[in-house]
């Protein structure tokens, strides 16, 4: 419901359009940023970040950061018309597989830069370490370890259990977040599976290394308007391209003028990635309310996995034994 209702909200904090560039100049108001009443900025309110914009950027524009205006536009058609589950243009099994129609999705639009990465320059995520490659093929993607002997043997999203990792970045829908601010925490909602951070930012020590958790354990404190969050304590259960439990997430939170936060992170893994590094997306206010995520009201999806699964191995079974 909520991707429904934030759909047609337009899009703010994006680079202004030559054309707008080009309008008479027009005194700009003076923003000033706004303080809780305990004197924190204040970061409160619904943000989303949804961008086409790619975490990497492509091949085909390796040593170009930034986009034209008319390369942009361009790039939003062509991504709006590759990407629309509308099209019925393939075979029967091609246009079903599209699964919902394009209604329900928020991609947003390119942010003007050809990657959310900014550092390497090359835009693109460091080499992985053999141990970080090796983990990342073990994953098999969005299904966990791949095996289905039992529900633990699925990924976290498939059992609702979390579905944004930290750092959380843009996809297809539910690029939803809101921030509350209270004396000593900082709290931010996620929409997707509608996980809780609460984050101390009163300089307490991180949980002794043996205590680790899904989306780790955050620690704030302020640095001038920018609110900085220290995440460390991961599980190995917790996959972000492949991370494990010695995960180390650094975020920034600036805000910089009514309608945006400047949003950056950075990521390290030494036992998966060959050097630390760093992405940055803005999230835009949202006038939208968010509305609980439910997961498994009337999710069939484990039921039909786990028998899948069984009825798989049946058939292994049964041919088996039909030739000998």
């Amino acid at each position: 419901m909520a991707v429904v209702l934030l759909a047609a909200i337009p899009v703010a904090g994006q680079a202004p359009t030559v054309a707008a560039k080009t309008k008479p100049t027009v005194a700009a108001k003076t923003w000033t940023q706004p303080r809780t009443p305990d004197g924190q900025p204040d970061l409160q309110g619904t943000w989303e970040n949804a961008t086409t914009t790619p975490l990497e950027r492509p091949n085909t524009l390796a040593g170009k950061q930034v986009l034209t205006e008319e390369e942009r536009a361009a790039l939003d058609a062509q991504v709006a018309e590759s990407r629309s589950t509308d099209r019925r243009d393939g075979t029967p099994d091609e246009d079903l597989n599209r699964a919902y129609n394009d209604f329900w999705w928020d991609r947003g639009k390119s942010i003007g830069r050809t990657s959310l990465i900014v550092d390497p320059p090359d835009g693109r995520m460091p080499p992985l370490t053999p141990e970080g490659q090796k983990r990342l093929a073990s994953f098999g993607g969005f299904s966990g370890r791949g095996g289905a002997d039992s529900w633990l043997d699925r990924s976290l999203p498939e059992r609702c259990l979390v579905y944004r990792p930290v750092p959380p970045i843009p996809t297809g829908y539910n690029n939803n977040y809101e921030i509350v601010q209270g004396p000593g925490y900082v709290a931010i909602l996620q929409e997707e599976i509608h996980e809780v951070r609460m984050i101390p930012i009163d300089a307490r020590p991180h949980l002794p290394p043996g205590i680790r958790q899904w989306l780790g354990d955050s620690r704030g404190r302020w640095e001038g308007n920018t609110l900085v969050v220290d995440t460390t304590n991961f599980t190995d259960k917790t996959n972000f391209r492949g991370s494990g439990a010695n995960l180390h997430v650094v975020e920034r939170f600036t805000r910089v003028d009514a309608n945006t936060i400047d949003y950056q992170f950075t990521v390290d893994d030494p036992t998966v990635w060959a050097r630390p590094w760093t992405a940055a997306i803005p999230w835009r206010k949202s006038q939208g309310q968010l509305y609980e995520y439910a997961c498994h009201e009337g999710n069939y999806s484990m039921f039909g996995i786990l028998n899948g699964a069984r009825a798989e191995e049946k058939a292994a079974e049964d041919a088996k034994k039909s030739s000998k």
